[in-house]
């Protein structure tokens, strides 16, 4: 089955960046906006397939009809290679950032997850194969491009990984609850370090958390005491980014 994104801003950024190869556009035959316009101005530069179907088809082949009149067939998506991302990683300069997760199950959740580890500068997405949501039309809509720039790796065996790390000279932190986890906000996040995130209902599981360094925890006021699993690890992340920037 064929795999199609969806959105003008998706689609503009997936033809703009180093994502999956793009196979065909295909824009609504009804509308002539300036914004489909420049979107087959871009696929023609790259000598890419042009089609234009009616909306009910686009309905189809959707799924919904939420689409905007533009949908962009894809190739099936290439999860980066874990040496690949190491060898990036180490000739970028930079000290590593990376975000490893562990059993993010919501499509939208790991979309949004994604794009805020590519606007923060993370150099790679790591998440187990179980127990995790595959890469889908509505991870990437959700991403809003974030996979056409950041590399997204899947292992068979996190804990492996993170022991991988280590030895790299990464420090590992998984956030979590625990009364015992450090506080986000006064540990040194600086260097080389990654950020594990578990999964939306569960958490780490007590295998990946005793091969953290260290644990984290979000300070929290209210009476509810969790957060959705994007919205923690967003805060996480921008707050490496605001160490990293002092």
């Amino acid at each position: 089955m064929a795999d199609y994104l969806y959105g003008v801003n998706p689609v503009r950024e997936a033809l703009e960046g180093q994502g999956r190869k793009p196979l065909e556009l295909l824009l609504v035959s009804s509308e002539r906006s300036a914004r489909l316009a420049e979107l087959s101005a871009s696929a023609e530069k790259q000598q890419l397939k042009v089609t234009l179907r009616d909306r009910r088809d686009l309905d189809r082949l959707a799924g919904h009809c939420n689409h905007q009149g533009v949908l962009l067939r894809l190739e099936p998506f290439k999860y980066a290679d874990l040496g690949d991302v190491l060898a990036a990683w180490r000739n970028s300069g930079r000290p590593a950032f990376f975000l490893l997760l562990d059993g993010i199950t919501d499509p939208h959740n790991l979309g949004a997850i994604l794009r805020t580890a590519e606007v923060v500068g993370c150099h790679a997405v790591i998440q187990a194969k179980d127990r995790s949501c595959p890469v889908t039309p509505v991870v990437e809509k959700t991403a809003a491009g974030a996979l056409s720039h950041l590399p997204l790796c899947q292992v068979t065996n996190l804990s492996r990984t993170i022991e991988e790390l280590k030895k790299a000279g990464v420090w590992c932190y998984g956030l979590a609850g625990d009364s015992d986890s450090q506080d986000l906000y006064t540990t040194e996040l600086t260097g080389n370090l990654a950020l594990v995130v578990g999964s939306e209902g569960k958490g780490l599981r007590p295998n990946i958390r005793k091969h953290c360094d260290a644990l984290l925890a979000i300070p929290m006021c209210g009476k509810v005491n969790s957060l959705n699993a994007s919205v923690a690890a967003a805060i996480a992340l921008f707050e490496v980014l605001r160490q990293a920037q002092r």
